[in-house]
């Protein structure tokens, strides 16, 4: 009997299934897809011609993943809303500098290639760069037997934005008495979760339950919502008003903002100034967390943070509201107390 030869498809790699995957999503990948690609998906590297209105442009580069919220993901059988997470994590990062987003490159990793999870993936991913206002320039498909396990795969992304020299944020004039805007999140995003899927095991609560009239499910895979659309209008009609931004990810409020404040000054945040979505007060009871720690992990309904002229906070709150987006005036820039940067206090009246 003849021994069968040793095929790289045999060994556990196909490489004709990621292109076929990628032909049927030949349109959709089109349309994010802008005319300043020279060469995209297909050749060995993506060409991206640089907008030429820039008299001084500088290049703003961002890398970030989802982390084990793709637990849930692969748990549950979802895998259409992990892709617009994994360009809002580098998208609303590349914001913070006032740059405006070009494109975006994803790096999916796997066991063995699942055509109708890489498909969902991908078209998130196509669904994220929409709303990023961003072209997919390219990426990257690994298929790793024995790297992986067959079922699992990892996600990795990368973005690159240009912001004119003189308007990087944050600027040099944040000074005390400059207020806080902060802009409502979608929920968890993607920060937290080996915390909250601890919390959730411990409590013997399985990810697809009803939790007081609300889909746990939906909640926990709720993509990280992308804000480029009212950023970019608001730094486009308004420059002279935002001072400096901060994406609330891992660490939270308290370590997120102080990163854009001068070493001179703190922040102080007013903790009933906004709506806090349920998910929160929920994981905060049911794991039994102190308030210190809700602080340091997650975003507690607030996805993106502004420092804005102080004359001009109620301006800020109106036009981010007629963008769509809910925002509120949540505390100001401050001199810093016994050399803390940081305080939460109970908003008067």
């Amino acid at each position: 009997m003849t021994e069968e030869k040793w095929t790289y498809r045999r060994s556990g790699v196909d490489i004709d299934l990621a292109r076929e995957v990628l032909s049927t999503l030949g349109q959709k990948v089109k349309q994010v897809q802008g005319k300043e690609i020279i060469s995209g998906i297909g050749g060995f590297a993506g060409i991206f011609e640089l907008p030429s209105f820039y008299s001084h442009p500088c290049l703003v580069a961002s890398s970030d993943g989802v982390g084990t919220k793709l637990k849930i993901a692969l748990a549950l059988n979802q895998h259409d809303t992990v892709g617009i997470d994994l360009v809002a994590m580098s998208v609303n990062d590349i914001l913070c500098s006032g740059a405006r987003p070009l494109f975006f490159l994803d790096y999916f990793a796997c066991g063995k290639l699942n055509p109708g999870q890489f498909e969902a993936v991908l078209s998130g991913i196509i669904r994220g760069c929409q709303q990023a206002h961003c072209s997919l320039l390219g990426g990257e498909t690994a298929e790793m037997p024995d790297m992986y396990p067959e079922e699992e795969y990892d996600l990795a992304g990368f973005a690159l934005g240009v912001v004119e020299k003189k308007s990087i944020l944050p600027r040099e004039d944040i000074r005390a008495g400059d207020a806080i805007v902060g802009l409502a999140s979608s929920g968890l995003h993607s920060n937290g979760f080996s915390l909250v899927r601890k919390i959730l095991a411990q409590q013997n609560l399985p990810f697809d339950t009803q939790i007081e009239g609300h889909d746990l499910a939906a909640e926990l895979l709720r993509p990280t919502r992308i804000y480029s659309k009212p950023v970019l209008a608001i730094l486009k009609e308004k420059p002279e008003v935002v001072k400096g931004i901060a994406h609330i990810t891992g660490g939270g409020l308290v370590e997120n903002v102080p990163r854009i404040i001068p070493p001179s000054l703190a922040v102080e945040f007013w903790r009933n100034s906004w709506e806090i979505p349920w998910i929160f007060s929920f994981l905060k009871e049911r794991g039994n967390l102190s308030q210190t720690e809700m602080d340091r992990v997650f975003n507690l309904g607030l996805g993106l943070i502004l420092v804005v002229d102080s004359n001009k906070k109620n301006e800020v709150v109106e036009f981010f509201s007629h963008q769509g987006e809910k925002a509120w005036v949540v505390g100001e820039v401050v001199k810093p107390r016994e050399e803390a940067k940081f305080f939460w206090i109970q908003k008067k009246g």
